[in-house]
């Protein structure tokens, strides 16, 4: 049995966090300490794939633009 832990995001943060995502799993760069923690990253990603449907939106790049206007601090 696996213990799991559930996190709630709002759909402008889970959006902005799997475009980070994304572009973590692309970036040939990143060192990981261990394969299991870009397993992890995997894993994550695609649970986030299948809970945003923006990501298959016409308007993705909009729609991810206006999620980190209202995710961000404001000045």
């Amino acid at each position: 049995m696996t213990d799991e832990i559930n996190i709630a995001l709002s759909a402008d943060s889970a959006l902005v966090l799997l475009a980070l995502l994304a572009r973590v799993n692309e970036d040939e760069l990143i060192t990981f300490a261990d394969q299991a923690e870009q397993r992890v990253l995997w894993d994550l990603e695609a649970a986030l794939e299948s809970s945003v449907p923006t990501v298959v939106a016409g308007d993705y790049a909009t729609q991810l633009r206006l999620a980190r206007d209202n995710v961000r601090d404001a000045e």
